[in-house]
């Protein structure tokens, strides 16, 4: 058998792998990614729960993320068994991809926010914790609305369907607004966020150690019981309670979970865009199919990131998520049996 057979036969191999994840593995995360961030909002959206200010920078991000789900996959899903119609009609390819990169990085910029407003209550100092408010947390949330608008704006001009030797019909028409449009992506979209993740959250973790050390070292000290009782009560909002431990239990797991799902596909982005040239001057269908599944396989694992975050806050919220949980379920059953 010649080599060009043994390719052929394999790029064929490649291919059909690569229709079957489009077919079958988005029904799984679109029906799970659904589910799970309606129920978010909901849960979110309860007077307890809503009145922390990282609790409603994880609802509008779950918000986000369902808007993602739903803008991305529904035609990714189509592709596996019917005519993409974003691969061939200019306005649905534009508006679909505008939107779902503008809630990509508005629910990566609201998670990379509840970090930081994690490190200013843990802060221990009092001008620092003062800033950790809701009314702070929506200014917040509107920056990153326009910020998330402006950004991807470059998407209106740059992205056209019917295109051909790219890894997909609907992408940057020229090398130049590929480069443009996934350099935004990589840096302004995943990286700039996920490194705000992980720098506040290594100094929101500092601040904990520094903060229980302190309270150790002021219960060894000799005080009266009236002395203890006044720093117990001066103390007492610099600890950090139930809420907030499990707030910040469920974005230390998210924020580890974002890097691993979201990393990957922008380092690929970053990759096809400098290897633009090649792919679509090359003659050998093996070297596009094979990064076709690779593409594929990055863009699903992306989707999972934002389907996961239910399931995230049910594991590791602790009793206050689950019992708000619970209470919204129990709600919904009574409404109906009463009917």
């Amino acid at each position: 058998m010649s080599s060009s057979n043994i390719n052929a036969n394999a790029a064929n191999l490649w291919n059909a792998a690569s229709n079957d994840l489009n077919r079958y593995l988005p029904i799984f995360i679109y029906t799970f990614g659904i589910i799970g961030n309606f129920l978010n909002v909901l849960v979110l959206a309860q007077s307890n729960i809503r009145s922390n200010s990282s609790a409603v920078l994880f609802l509008f991000s779950s918000m986000a993320s369902l808007i993602a789900i739903v803008s991305g996959l529904t035609s990714r899903m189509m592709s596996g068994y019917a005519v993409d119609l974003t691969l061939t009609v200019n306005w649905i390819c534009i508006i679909r991809n505008y939107i779902l990169y503008t809630a990509r990085t508005i629910t990566l910029w609201l998670i990379a926010l509840a970090t930081i407003e994690r490190w200013l209550a843990s802060s221990k100092h009092v001008y620092r914790r003062q800033k950790s408010t809701l009314k702070n947390a929506r200014r917040g949330m509107i920056l990153v609305f326009i910020y998330a608008c402006l950004i991807n704006a470059p998407i209106i001009y740059c992205y056209r369907a019917n295109l051909s030797g790219s890894l997909r019909g609907c992408y940057g028409s020229t090398y130049a607004c590929s480069v443009v449009t996934d350099g935004i992506y990589v840096f302004g979209t995943t990286l700039s966020p996920l490194s705000v993740m992980i720098i506040f959250g290594l100094m929101t973790i500092n601040n904990i150690r520094h903060s229980q050390n302190r309270v150790q070292n002021i219960a060894m000290l000799p005080f009266s019981l009236e002395q203890k009782n006044t720093i117990s009560t001066v103390n007492r909002p610099q600890k950090i309670k139930k809420i907030d431990r499990h707030l910040l239990k469920m974005l230390i797991v998210q924020v580890t979970l974002l890097i691993l799902f979201t990393c990957p596909h922008a380092i690929q982005k970053f990759y096809s865009s400098a290897a633009s040239i090649s792919l679509t001057s090359s003659s050998q269908s093996l070297d596009i199919a094979i990064p076709n599944f690779i593409f594929n396989l990055v863009t699903l694992l992306n989707f999972t990131a934002s389907g996961m975050p239910f399931y995230i806050y049910t594991l590791t919220g602790g009793s206050v998520f689950r019992k708000a949980l619970f209470h919204l379920i129990k709600t919904v059953i009574l409404k109906i049996l009463c009917r």
